[in-house]
């Protein structure tokens, strides 16, 4: 695939997908953030919170809540504070009242963009779903991952193929590249009469080498579509699952003396590294395209790691639980080759 136009999908691709979630901001403009867990409060939330704190930071801030729906309902009706309008004063009053319980479902809230639309808020009510059938909304969250693994498994198995395939063929492209070692690299016309040869052997085998980031870049808009729903789904994020506050970054965790978040990174670090780079095991003499395609896994590799740290522990084992299927994938798909 030409430099330009690949390049130009993927900045097509984050312009598409980024900037759904908005942060809810406070009088003086800055952003809203839980004390307990550090997270930014999003202005664009899907559905109430539950707990207190969340309530009342959202409350404080003159945010109107009553028009939402519940994330869930565990009943038919719930207890809610309402408006009571009287003439004798202007202060609000507040009543309790008994009103049906309206749950969250893809269409709350009408049409909100196509981003939102079509990939958030489903998203957001399988994960509410599965939740809601578990009594854990870290189960749903990871119940969740895994159907999305199964869905795309077939670009996964397809690319897992071509990375086999590669293998196969590199004593013949090793034999290209010592065939134009010594050959002059700025001149032009040795340079692509050697793509031709390799651009070749690459269709005589089926193989097409810049296959190997089809998973990488197909992670990316599940990765934001999970980022939206985690932020705007107070049920997601209010929960704790086993050590792990599901909003908390290991950042804040470890901060506050909770060392038991670092695994939540240690754990992205090792299922990235090998989920991305088992392909490229064992590769020598690499040519340019491989070289290139080893390069941009090693970076997206490290930029996970980095990120991890300041991404919610939600999201961080949504990318852990989609590794391992990734993993698991690969070894089902070369098993069968074999």
């Amino acid at each position: 695939m030409n430099k330009k136009i690949k390049y130009s999908l993927i900045i097509l691709l984050l312009v598409l997908t980024t900037g759904c979630t908005t942060y809810l901001k406070s009088k003086d403009n800055k952003p809203v953030t839980n004390p307990t867990t550090g997270q930014s409060l999003a202005e664009n939330i899907l559905c109430r919170p539950t707990d207190e704190e969340t309530i009342k930071l959202y409350e404080n801030n003159n945010y109107d809540l009553s028009k939402l729906p519940y994330c869930v309902c565990k009943s038919d009706k719930v207890v809610e504070k309402v408006k009571v309008t009287t003439t004798e004063t202007e202060d609000n009053q507040y009543e309790e009242k008994e009103v049906d319980c309206i749950e969250f479902t893809v269409t709350s809230g009408g049409y909100d963009g196509l981003w939102t639309s079509i990939f958030v808020k489903p998203l957001a009510w399988v994960i509410l779903f599965f939740g809601k059938l578990t009594t854990s909304f870290g189960v749903g969250l990871i119940i969740t991952s895994i159907l999305i693994r199964l869905v795309v498994y077939p670009l996964t198995k397809k690319s897992t193929v071509q990375a086999e395939n590669m293998k196969k063929i590199q004593p013949e492209l090793q034999k290209i590249e010592k065939k134009y070692a010594n050959k002059d690299k700025n001149n032009r016309e040795i340079m692509m009469q050697k793509s031709q040869e390799m651009m070749t052997l690459y269709k005589k085998n089926n193989v097409n080498p810049m296959a190997g980031c089809l998973p990488a870049l197909l992670q990316l808009p599940l990765f934001i579509a999970f980022l939206d729903a985690i932020n705007r789904v107070p049920a997601i994020f209010e929960e704790k699952f086993l050590l792990f506050h599901l909003g908390t970054t290991p950042k804040i965790g470890i901060t506050n003396g909770n060392w038991w978040y670092l695994i939540l990174t240690v754990l992205v670090a090792v299922t990235t590294y090998y989920s991305l780079n088992k392909a490229s095991k064992n590769q020598t003499n690499l040519g340019d395209a491989e070289k290139q395609t080893k390069m941009m896994t090693n970076v997206f590799t490290i930029m996970i790691i980095v990120m991890s740290v300041f991404m919610s522990s939600a999201l961080n084992i949504y990318w852990i639980v989609s590794n391992l299927c990734t993993l698991l994938q690969n070894y089902i798909v070369r098993r069968s080759m074999k």
